[in-house]
């Protein structure tokens, strides 16, 4: 069965055809030539085809392209495109969006097959963070910390075989705004605090 679907993808909307089994992730792909999210392990274990959908991550390998008809599914190519995703204006360094920036800073790819996953999905853990959402790790009542701890299970659903979660974890808290002694660890560990929609060191 076909569908006649309108994704906004990268702040660019696309009309397409396409079979109501066909999962955003090979729509991406294989139909509107947007390679930035990657297909690892297609059953949603490895998050490279990680995306963002109205701004909350979501595995594109396991999400049908029907259903984000009218959405806006921002990748990693597009979040230096700037205002043009809802993302901000780009940088003064080629218009990486800061998380793109932390990652280069930090040194946290090694490969790269996973990076644009890696990326989004942070953008994402970030906002979540912002927002005073826990995670499965976060101690107590109030905002949670964003420690090493938090950080990491925030991006578990991101696979890295190459093993760079070391600067991963360090690109992360730079991106939320951690100071170089946090990422080192030579603060105490809980030294970024979510308040609202700001992080504070």
């Amino acid at each position: 069965m076909q569908r006649d679907i309108t994704v906004r993808v990268d702040g660019v909307a696309r009309r397409l055809t396409v079979d109501t089994r066909t999962t955003l992730l090979d729509a991406l792909r294989e139909r509107l030539g947007v390679t930035s999210p990657k297909k690892g392990c297609d059953h949603g274990q490895c998050g490279a085809c990680t995306v963002l959908s109205g701004a909350r991550r979501v595995l594109s390998c396991l999400t049908l392209a029907v259903s984000q008809d009218g959405a806006e599914v921002v990748t990693a190519a597009g979040l230096a495109a700037g205002a043009a995703t809802g993302y901000g204006p780009p940088g003064a360094d080629g218009g990486l969006h800061p998380v793109q920036r932390a990652f280069v800073d930090c040194d946290a790819l090694q490969c790269g097959f996973c990076t644009p996953g890696q990326v989004v999905s942070a953008v994402g853990a970030l906002d979540e963070f912002a927002r005073g959402w826990p995670s499965a790790v976060t101690e107590g009542p109030g905002a949670p910390r964003l420690d090493r701890t938090e950080v990491a299970e925030r991006m578990s659903g991101n696979l890295c075989r190459c093993g760079a979660y070391v600067n991963i974890v360090a690109a992360v808290r730079q991106a939320a705004g951690a100071s170089p002694a946090a990422r080192a660890g030579a603060s105490r560990p809980g030294d970024l605090r979510a308040t609202g929609t700001e992080v504070e060191g």
